[in-house]
């Protein structure tokens, strides 16, 4: 099983081709771009396993960006009793929505590449951001 570790947004995520994941919002792309991840930390095929120091040069990881969209609303309430102070804030962290399509080795060969994106997997897609609505 191929697989690679990036950095984006301050996170690492270990990815493989056609996964759908959530990241770190990606102010300038638009949806039903490709994206590029240059920071890959390691990856790993059938025969090797390749670590940087820290990152892989030429290594890369390309996707398509699916949507940019928000999360559910999360509430901090704060309160200090006997005082009559209390404070309500909601927050919604925004995050970009892709799907992994290629991996490629320092060389520029392609390690793993997804297969067509399939309308059982929109429909997947569409249940996962309907149940956290």
């Amino acid at each position: 099983m191929s697989f690679a570790i990036i950095k984006t947004g301050g996170k690492q995520y270990k990815v493989s081709a056609g996964e759908i994941l959530k990241v770190e919002l990606m102010k300038e792309s638009k949806p039903d771009s490709k994206i590029e991840f240059k920071e890959v930390l390691a990856y790993s095929d059938e025969r090797s396993f390749e670590i940087g120091s820290p990152t892989i040069d030429g290594a890369k990881v390309e996707a398509d960006l699916i949507k940019n969209s928000k999360e559910r609303t999360v509430l901090i309430f704060k309160k200090r009793r006997r005082k009559n102070s209390r404070r309500k804030n909601g927050h919604r962290q925004q995050y970009s929505m892709v799907r992994i399509n290629k991996i490629f080795s320092k060389d520029g060969a392609v390690i793993a590449e997804a297969g067509k994106y399939t309308k059982k997997e929109r429909k997947l897609e569409n249940i996962k951001t309907e149940e956290k609505k």
